[in-house]
């Protein structure tokens, strides 16, 4: 396994790319309440890319056919727009990338639809509480294993289960590059593979389950769900290992 080591002038494109990103996704979050469509935010978002000199990424991306991942109350990730409108109480996630001269950005978050349950706001909190209790957690020297670890039990303790078969990733002049990161050990020791260095970019993504980790892809092929048929929740950012400690590239 090879995993780039980014010069600080890389990891400045890198953060152009995912600036744009938190951009786009804060623009989405504002713009989340009943009557819109999933197919108005994923256009919104794409003119909001896209005056930024940028291109989404995720269009047609391995046959992806849209530019944001809309993922609404039980489907987790990938997500694909429709007509659908937004209702009161509904949840929704979004998943946004962007190519900019080359370097690429991600980033994600899961938002409440107007006035929420008291079990969505914990489901939703689970993943963005995690997500940060990790990127603080991460030091120069530990292995990725050890930050999987660290992921699975932040979303164990809160009383959810991670979605298995999906993963965080390395990111730099593709999308998706090593390493893998998943949010989940499987048991095994944590004392191998590679360790964190700087110079480093990665994507962390918390995907939430609330009693089956089991995965299902939906007739779209597409959407994903979990077996237990209840909603989910998804957080992301892109991370850059600086001076010993983890930096967020993915805020606005």
């Amino acid at each position: 396994m090879s995993i780039a080591l980014r010069k600080p002038q890389e990891i400045e494109k890198l953060r152009a790319a995912n600036k744009i990103v938190g951009g786009a996704l804060e623009l989405l979050r504002i713009n989340t309440k009943p009557g819109i469509t999933l197919k108005e935010l994923d256009a919104m978002a794409e003119e909001y890319i896209r005056s930024h000199g940028a291109r989404p990424s995720f269009k047609g991306l391995y046959g992806f056919p849209s530019s944001v991942c809309c993922s609404l109350n039980e489907v987790i990730i990938h997500g694909i727009p429709t007509d659908y409108a937004l209702k009161e109480g509904d949840v929704i996630g979004y998943d946004i990338g962007t190519e900019l001269d080359g370097w690429y950005g991600d980033a994600a978050i899961t938002v409440g639809v107007g006035e929420i349950s008291s079990e969505d706001e914990k489901l939703i909190a689970c993943a963005k509480e995690t997500l940060y209790e990790a990127i603080d957690a991460i030091k120069v020297g530990m292995r990725f294993k050890e930050l999987s670890a660290i992921l699975e039990q932040s979303i164990l303790k809160r009383g959810y289960v991670p979605l298995r078969s999906f993963c965080g990733h390395g990111i730099g002049k593709k999308p998706h590059d090593e390493p893998e990161i998943p949010n989940y050990t499987d048991g095994h020791s944590t004392k191998s593979g590679p360790k964190i260095k700087n110079g480093m970019v990665f994507c962390i993504e918390p995907m939430i389950c609330q009693t089956d980790s089991k995965p299902v892809i939906l007739d779209n092929k597409w959407d994903v769900v979990s077996a237990d048929g209840l909603r989910g929740s998804h957080y992301e950012h892109t991370v850059a290992i600086v001076n010993g400690k983890a930096e967020i590239l993915s805020l606005a």
